[in-house]
């Protein structure tokens, strides 16, 4: 039998034990690693089709995992994509999501890149959001690089703030998540190895886990936070990572912009330390930058006891962070000149006011979403919306709520219409 030949048959061997493997978990049965490599193995070099991998995804909503088969998953994920090489600690962190304009990573990465912590940070771009991580920060620089190349920056700066997309890490868990997207039902179980998978890929050893918990979140609720919080520090545990958690319920955005520009501007008004930058943002990301100083001091060669969210805020307000992002925006090609003024949304506006006097009893995530959608985001990074009134805010008869942004006319237009049939507030 010819080399070909013999290269088919295995072909055909591993394509039907990844078939039996689907048909194994559909009726409740557990998978071994072989078994859950061998589909991993299928879906990451495209050779499973859409179908059976959407009968594998509707597998593991319907049943589950046990532990065991988290952690085969991981390492399976994880296994057949290429990875990022770095020494020592390496600082990563990620959130669960679900609300817009809350832009903290911006901010933690300078952060702990100047406490001299490498954050080789790869981020989303906005799939059904106003914004992503990654559609943000390439309003101020570009955000596709090999995985040689990012570890050129960070060797350079101590950090990055890339497009996670273009390398290709944990090939599966994108295919995976393409499947689920149409009918969002993707599970808690699938959330933890999507993560988890990544970070390993990522050669993350220190994380710190943003869990939003709220109406409008991924996780609707703290015991299926505990859920989550449980089984990735089980996952962490195996593969030898600290992890830290910060659980916190989220009715809003800690933010005032949505939008890529908009969002852009909030962090720098962080980063420059403006009178009227927004603090409910600045202080999230405080408390998340300081959890994973902390967590990173702890194992350095030092081992010095050192207050995370102190050191932090020193680096914050001494202007170190800011001078840092300039840094990472000039070694990723960007104008490292870049300040808030420079950043300006869309030259088609419009204020909408209070009709009545009241309380701001409801901000509407998914309303905010689906207007700044139909203003252009996230394709057009200068449409968006800036939210001049938050929750609990008391407002007259004609103040002003909030302000739409377009580089469209008409797409304002129709987002005005719509926000007649679609509000963002609520005023009792």
């Amino acid at each position: 039998m010819q080399t070909n030949d013999i290269s088919i048959d295995m072909a055909e061997e591993r394509q039907q034990l990844a078939i039996e493997a689907i048909k194994k978990k559909l009726i409740g049965k557990s998978l071994s690693y072989p078994e859950i490599f061998a589909i991993m193995d299928e879906i990451a070099n495209e050779r499973l089709g859409p179908v059976l991998t959407t009968y594998f995804a509707a597998a593991g909503f319907k049943e589950g995992f046990s532990d065991e088969e988290l952690y085969f998953l991981t390492s399976a994920m994880v296994a057949t994509g290429p990875r990022l090489h770095f020494s020592g600690i390496v600082a990563d962190k990620h959130s669960t999501g679900g609300v817009a304009g809350t832009r903290t990573t911006m901010i933690l990465v300078p952060i702990v890149a100047a406490a001299g912590f490498q954050i080789p940070k790869n981020s989303s771009r906005a799939i059904t959001s106003p914004a992503g991580t990654a559609d943000t920060m390439e309003v101020v620089a570009p955000v596709t690089f090999s995985p040689r190349q990012i570890e050129r920056i960070v060797a350079k700066v101590g950090g990055c703030i890339v497009w996670g997309g273009h390398l290709g890490l944990a090939p599966a868990d994108d295919i995976i998540i393409q499947i689920e997207q149409p009918l969002a039902f993707e599970s808690f179980d699938k959330i933890i190895v999507s993560i988890m998978a990544k970070k390993i890929a990522s050669g993350s050893t220190h994380i710190v886990l943003d869990i939003p918990v709220g109406p409008t979140m991924k996780i609707h609720h703290f015991h299926d936070a505990d859920v989550i919080v449980r089984k990735f520090s089980f996952l962490a545990h195996k593969f030898g990572i600290r992890v830290v958690f910060d659980v916190n319920e989220t009715y809003q955005n800690a933010g005032r912009g949505v939008g890529p520009v908009l969002e852009a501007r909030d962090v720098f008004a962080v980063l420059e330390q403006l009178p009227d930058r927004p603090l409910a943002l600045e202080a999230k990301a405080l408390r998340l930058a300081g959890k994973l100083l902390s967590l990173c001091f702890a194992d350095s060669p030092d081992n010095t006891l050192r207050n995370g969210e102190d050191i932090a805020r020193e680096i914050l307000i001494s202007g170190k962070a800011l001078a840092k992002m300039k840094e990472i925006v000039r070694m990723q090609g960007g104008d490292p000149d870049i300040d808030h003024n420079r950043l300006m949304p869309g030259k088609f506006s419009f204020d909408m006011k209070s009709s009545q006097k009241g309380r701001i009893s409801h901000l509407h995530n998914a309303q905010i979403t689906v207007i700044c959608r139909i203003l252009g985001c996230p394709t057009d990074k200068k449409a968006g919306m800036f939210l001049v009134r938050k929750l609990e805010d008391v407002v007259d008869k004609g103040d002003i709520l909030c302000t739409l942004y377009s580089s469209d006319q008409w797409r304002l237009k129709e987002a005005v219409a719509t926000l007649k049939s679609v509000p963002v507030y609520t005023v009792e």
